[in-house]
């Protein structure tokens, strides 16, 4: 972890703490951090997944890769340098979330092992659930629903993971999900039952 800039400043602990957040949310705080190639199903297992979660009383709430670049990363590009500074800030939000004693998901790329490594070092054992959608590239490139992998084919996208940027694969992730091979209620309910057979939700 790396030091602050600024020097003059003190960790303020509040009143209220994170078990007893967890007792009035009936579930524990937990960074559910989804990986995988662009096209892989991150995003909509993600959301299905706050849904069904929502939907039974829980305390949800998902970060988008795109959505986080439009306001709290909006001054980031896709450089190896930019892409671990985004992972960076989206950890430590997360784990504000955790501590808040809520179920978080974050649908982000995050390419590279280290950056995920990271996050996972800032947390306690437990707080973060790898999950990684697996799925060809062949298969992600047929989904392309923003036409992504067609411009970085064509050289308009540089860096762009899978054709012109490496990914590095999970080596042990709590979850593996083939998105190719089972549906988004399938993988949703997989998510889901990891959850339960884990005690972060009853």
């Amino acid at each position: 972890m790396s030091e602050p800039k600024s020097k003059n400043i003190t960790w303020h602990h509040g009143l209220v703490d994170r078990k007893e957040r967890e007792g009035r949310n009936k579930n524990k705080g937990v960074i559910l951090w989804y990986t995988g190639l662009s096209g892989c199903g991150k995003s909509t297992i993600a959301n299905e997944v706050e849904k069904k979660l929502f939907d039974s009383g829980y305390h949800v709430y998902v970060l988008d890769g795109d959505n986080i670049r439009f306001g709290l990363n909006t001054n980031l590009g896709f450089s190896p340098e930019d892409r671990t500074e985004n992972i960076r800030r989206v950890g430590e939000v997360a784990k504000l979330f955790v501590d808040a004693g809520i179920i978080v998901s974050t649908a982000f790329i995050s390419p590279y092992r280290k950056d995920r490594d990271r996050v996972r070092s800032i947390v306690e054992d437990g707080d973060m659930v790898e999950i990684f959608v697996k799925c060809d590239l062949d298969v992600c490139e047929q989904r392309d629903a923003k036409g992504l992998y067609k411009k970085a084919r064509a050289g308009e996208i540089p860096e762009f993971t899978g054709i012109s940027a490496p990914y590095e694969e999970p080596e042990n992730p709590e979850l593996i999900i083939d998105s190719a091979k089972h549906s988004v209620d399938e993988c949703t309910n997989m998510v889901v039952d990891y959850l339960k057979d884990n005690n972060y939700i009853q």
